[in-house]
């Protein structure tokens, strides 16, 4: 299991502290971040935490996936690589 974290259905209010400090029950959080709209600045509702260790992610999918926040139940499972995306805008020529 790697320790990079997915959380998603965060409610809009939520900000890199808040989810670093609920995380850091479960262990040593090594970055927090909810991710925003570069144009307005409100939060996508979703974020990614790295934990200190394999044990302690997994400790915090346990503890913090289907808890509630807001009316939001929080998904939390392990990151996925990011998948390589194409543009829309020509760059894919030969």
């Amino acid at each position: 299991m790697q320790h990079k974290l997915y959380v998603g259905n965060l409610p809009y209010s939520f900000r890199n502290d808040d989810l670093e400090n609920h995380f850091s029950s479960f262990g040593s959080v090594q970055s927090a971040i909810v991710l925003s709209d570069r144009d307005t600045g409100r939060s996508k509702g979703f974020g990614f935490v790295e934990m200190g260790s394999a044990e302690e992610a997994a400790a915090a999918i346990k503890g913090m996936n289907g808890k509630e926040f807001d009316g939001r139940a929080l998904v939390v499972n392990e990151a996925r690589p990011q998948e390589k995306r194409t543009s829309g805008y020509g760059n894919n020529r030969y």
